[in-house]
Parts: structure tokens; C-alpha cells; sequence
């Protein structure tokens, strides 16, 4: 089950350019019902950000778009999941990470 993002998510941008790659821990964790994710880019890249199950399932594409070199923080409504953990995965270029965040309804 895909989840479809509602209008009122955005993403926050900051002037600092950073050194490295790098996918912040959300915050709150655990949250409910919406928690921020942080990522930052040393360079101009496209970044595919996207949240799954623990069967590794994608359950929502955060982010799949052009980015600017910086800090960057999106807002992600959990609308539509149970409570559970979950896992949230940055691509920018060759950079692949993995987090995971805590979802208590």
C-alpha cells in the first residue's frame, strides 16, 4: 500500500554548505503523527528519499527531486500507518543510507 502524500509537506532549506553526505535521525522519534528529517549535500544532486516496512516494502517516496548543495529538513505525515518501526533511505548520487524511525499512534 503506497501512501500518497497530502499538500501540506515541504521541504526547508538553509544557506551553510556542508562537507559530506549525511541523513539525520528524525526528530521526534518516536514520533506521531508527523516527524522532520534532515539531509545534507556537499554538491548539487538528486535525491531520492523513501520510507519502507520491515519486510522492505516501499510504503512512500518522500523525495525524488534536484537539490541545491545544503541542509535541507522535510516534514513527513504519517497519515495512514499503523504503529510500528520503519525504515527511511536517502539516495543522492552514489550516497545510500538508512535510518529508522518509530511511528506510536
Amino acid at each position: 500500500a503506497f501512501i500518497s502524500l497530502d499538500g501540506s509537506t515541504d521541504v526547508k532549506e538553509e544557506d551553510n554548505i556542508p562537507n559530506d553526505f549525511t541523513l539525520d535521525q528524525n526528530y521526534p522519534n518516536p514520533f506521531n503523527p508527523t516527524t522532520n528529517i534532515s539531509f545534507s549535500l556537499p554538491v548539487d544532486s538528486k535525491v531520492r528519499l523513501s520510507v519502507y516496512n520491515l519486510l522492505g516494502e516501499k510504503i512512500a517516496e518522500l523525495v525524488n527531486d534536484e537539490f541545491s548543495a545544503g541542509t535541507h529538513t522535510f516534514s513527513f505525515k504519517a497519515n495512514g500507518l499503523t504503529s510500528g518501526v520503519y525504515l527511511y533511505k536517502m539516495q543522492a548520487g552514489t550516497f545510500v543510507t538508512i535510518r529508522k524511525m518509530v511511528l506510536i499512534r
